[in-house]
């Protein structure tokens, strides 16, 4: 028998270049500082918390948005840093990671033949998602200068059209490190005013800024927080990316659309760890000092490579630092980063993976979410080219 020829959703995609990375590391016994994770383990008060939640019996399903304990914590918590009263019956939804919240929101929101416009370099799992829902992506290229990676504003302004359903934004910002300030959030603001287009806020790595700035949440511009879906992850915030557990806000009439993709997409989200984290989350300390947390280690690799070939770039959150290395090499960034891996044992991601079409960027993201050793030993054989 034969099997049958299945036309593909997603043509373009394949593996991805994370998979492909790690794959590459592993078979060199090089260091890893491409795939975002850390080598470190979370709070044992956390995973505490998940076993007293197991042990208390909670492990059927819970209800279909999410444990209310876990989204009135979630509530008040975007209250209290960014100002918005999000309602926990209606507006706030627990999800299986950020990435399950993107794709839904974009599955409830856009219809064939609607326009996305998407920030690049940009995170992978959006243009997949935009492709299952019949819509059209429409990057527009962040600009670099001696600030670091921003958004054009009016390049966005331009991109906007009569089909345009959404705008994607991210920050702080994967792969670049940068953020969003108040000016950009205005700015944004200006450009949907008076339209129907919706904002998808990517803030997973919200409480990851540095150098005494403020994350500048969606949710605190209430022209854009009536029409958008903020979404964040405890995976980042926890350092358990391994529990996929997320959550998405937005106004009622956006989230009654997104859960019924959600109730036939994921339908509900692992229980006792939903109660575990609720648990965790009555103390602030561990998000509220996760900036001072990962800015140490930012500020370990940069030093670390402070008199090294590559140049560094600005980072003013996540937990990725970008670098250029034209001092050093003049392959494109994809076999850069294969040499870099294969000789150098270090492995990193080229830049141009997160644009829609070929980009050289002649620039590398490195990883810094990870113990003290492991960098280290990283920095030890960069300063070496």
């Amino acid at each position: 028998m034969t099997t049958p020829v299945l036309q593909s959703r997603l043509p373009a995609v394949g593996t991805t270049v994370f998979t492909r990375m790690s794959q590459l590391a592993a078979e060199h016994q090089a260091v890893n500082l491409g795939q975002g994770f850390p080598d470190f383990d979370c709070d044992p008060a956390l995973v505490g918390l998940v076993s007293e939640a197991m042990r208390a019996g909670h492990n059927q399903y819970p209800m279909m948005a999410g444990v209310p304990a876990l989204r009135a914590a979630i509530a008040a918590k975007i209250a209290a840093l960014y100002g918005r009263r999000y309602d926990v019956a209606s507006e706030i939804t627990v999800t299986t990671g950020a990435s399950q919240a993107i794709q839904s929101a974009i599955l409830a929101s856009v219809h064939p033949g609607d326009e996305v416009i998407v920030i690049e370099p940009a995170y992978d799992c959006y243009l997949p998602a935009i492709a299952l829902a019949g819509g059209v992506a429409v990057p527009v290229a962040m600009q670099i200068g001696a600030a670091g990676y921003s958004v054009p504003w009016a390049a966005v302004a331009a991109a906007v059209g009569p089909r345009t359903r959404m705008v994607v934004i991210n920050s702080p910002h994967n792969p670049t490190g940068a953020i969003l300030r108040s000016a950009d959030l205005e700015a944004l603001a200006r450009i949907v005013d008076g339209t129907g287009i919706l904002i998808l806020s990517d803030e997973v790595y919200e409480h990851m800024v540095f150098d005494g700035e403020q994350h500048a949440s969606v949710a605190s511009e209430p022209r854009l927080a009536e029409r958008a879906f903020v979404i964040s992850s405890f995976g980042k915030t926890y350092h358990v990316t391994g529990w996929k557990v997320g959550y998405v806000a937005a106004p009622a009439a956006l989230m009654d659309e997104f859960r019924k993709v959600h109730q036939y997409n994921v339908f509900t989200v692992n229980t006792p760890m939903q109660h575990g984290i609720a648990a965790y989350m009555a103390d602030p300390r561990p998000y509220l000092g996760l900036p001072a947390f990962y800015q140490r280690k930012r500020d370990l690799f940069r030093t670390g490579l402070a008199n090294s070939r590559f140049e560094l770039l600005p980072c003013d959150g996540t937990y990725f630092q970008c670098v250029r290395y034209g001092a050093i090499s003049n392959l494109p960034d994809a076999q850069f980063a294969a040499w870099l891996t294969a000789e150098a044992k270090v492995a990193a991601i080229p830049v141009s993976a997160f644009y829609s079409q070929p980009t050289e960027s002649g620039v590398v993201r490195f990883c810094f979410a990870k113990q003290d050793a492991t960098l280290a030993s990283a920095l030890e054989r960069l300063a070496r080219l």
